[in-house]
């Protein structure tokens, strides 16, 4: 036989994909600590959200693609009047919650943010429920909606523990992309088979690179890119339910494939079942809308800031002891171009907080940065040592630990003490601590919206896990409603 003949025999579907597509389809969710913490990442995602609707350069994303189009049934946008197609909803959803970078976060080989995936499965369960009344039937209701929420936290973080998408350059948005697409094909009444196909088209689409979260290109795209990734995960969903083919090797094809053509032609690991896991343990961005690998050494620049904030003058240095994904990721010198530049680089982080005793989204606007010269002066006499242990226990399974310290050394030879944090405040290893500062968070971000009796009739609701759980998802969406 000719060796330059292919040979055509379709092969069955990567495992992988049929994993997925069976947790998806088939596997029920039994823990309680789970739909708990789908709960509060519920709440805490819609707040993010609704917080960054204060800023302009999110808001002119909002509404439809094209001006003045309505949608019979369409999926409802919190916080907004827009009532869109659930593609278009999912992308505004999506765009919103991820813009202030403070929503949850897992950290592993690769990281990421799990809820961003809110944004498809919500404006999907919206449009659903909305036509399912329209023909006189049951809408779905809010435990659905937490159940499509921890599996795709599920299906992101466990592929993100061992494979490093970030060394070969590509962008974390791709398990969003990946995570939306399993679930709301489920959502949309799809099989076994319909769910693998979807997803088969979720990796051939490929992978952003990550070129916009770095220097010098790093802008406000990484805010918008998981919108676009669960959006793109709701279009793909929809061209599975009409019963387009698969493409069964998408990740193992030779030459043409995932692995060979964007991975180094190695297979994704993959060494533990799709669960709960991810949800139970993973980490709240609770008190700073900075990116998580910094949230550690926010808390030490607040700490210090009492004993530095009449002493800024007399600083000579300032040491940042923290692990090599923070190095990789967020360390930066130089100018910093614009709020997303900023809020990606750990010495702006740290600098603010030491100065002000805070760190909030106003904090990375232009106007503030170029107010206050002394923020770039401190960036300067920070250096940045990393620590091993910090490095290895940040990928330990049972630690997962973000460690950063920080020390303050004066011209005349004193220094503060060194204030180490290992656990940021939203670690599951500090929930009794953490959640009752989420729900502060998250009755701050309703009232940018909503007057004080919706806040408190949303909270309440919220709060409650059995009446939540219960509650048709179109008369949730109706409570964030602006008339």
């Amino acid at each position: 036989m000719s060796q330059n003949v292919e040979m055509n025999e379709r092969p069955q579907p990567d495992e992988l994909l049929v994993q997925i597509a069976q947790y998806v389809a088939n596997s029920e969710i039994t823990s309680s600590e789970a739909y708990d913490t789908a709960r509060n990442c519920l709440m805490d995602t819609l707040g993010c959200g609704l917080l960054a609707l204060r800023f302009p350069e999110c808001t002119k994303h909002m509404g439809p693609l094209v001006p003045g189009i309505t949608v019979q049934n369409g999926a409802r946008v919190p916080g907004t009047s827009h009532e869109l197609d659930p593609i278009t909803a999912a992308f505004n959803i999506g765009c919103m919650i991820r813009w202030l970078d403070f929503n949850d976060t897992w950290l592993a080989a690769e990281w990421g943010h799990p809820s961003d995936n809110l944004g498809g499965i919500l404006a999907t369960a919206d449009y659903l429920s909305r036509v399912a009344l329209s023909q006189g039937k049951a809408p779905l209701t809010m435990k659905e909606v937490l159940t499509a929420m921890i599996k795709a936290h599920e299906i992101q973080g466990v592929l993100a523990l061992e494979n490093s998408y970030n060394r070969v350059g590509l962008d974390h948005v791709l398990l969003v992309r990946v995570a939306s697409t399993a679930v709301v094909t489920k959502m949309l009444g799809g099989d076994l088979e319909q769910i693998i196909n979807a997803v088969s088209h979720a990796w051939v689409d490929g992978c952003s690179l990550r070129t916009y979260r770095h220097a010098p290109n790093a802008g406000s795209r990484k805010s918008w890119a998981a919108g676009d990734a669960t959006s793109r995960a709701v279009r793909l969903a929809m061209i599975a339910m009409k019963g387009e083919m698969g493409i069964p090797t998408v990740l193992s094809a030779p030459k043409w494939g995932y692995y060979d053509v964007l991975f180094n032609g190695e297979a994704f690991k993959v060494n533990q079942a799709f669960s709960s896991y991810v949800m139970e343990n993973v980490l709240f961005k609770i008190s700073f809308p900075a990116e998580f690998h910094s949230q550690t050494a926010v808390e030490c620049a607040v700490t210090l800031h009492e004993q530095v904030k009449d002493r800024l003058d007399e600083i000579e240095r300032i040491e940042v002891t923290t692990h090599e994904s923070a190095i990789r990721i967020i360390s930066k010198q130089g100018e910093l171009a614009n709020p997303a530049d900023r809020d990606h680089c750990l010495q702006y982080m740290i600098a603010v907080p030491l100065i002000y005793g805070d760190l909030v989204a106003e904090h990375y606007e232009d106007s503030f940065h170029k107010g206050d010269p002394r923020i770039d002066v401190l960036r300067s006499k920070m250096e940045i040592i990393e620590d091993a242990r910090y490095s290895k226990e940040y990928l330990e399974a049972d630690k997962r630990s973000i460690a950063n310290a920080i020390q303050i050394f004066y011209r005349d030879g004193s220094h503060s003490e060194k204030v180490e944090v290992e656990y940021p405040i939203g670690h599951r290893r500090r929930r009794e601590e953490g959640i009752p500062v989420l729900e502060q968070k998250f009755i701050r971000n309703l009232q940018t919206r909503f007057p004080q009796s919706r806040v408190e009739q949303i909270f309440a609701l919220c709060k409650d896990q059995s009446t939540l759980e219960q509650t048709p998802v179109n008369e949730f969406m109706q409570l964030f409603m602006i008339n």
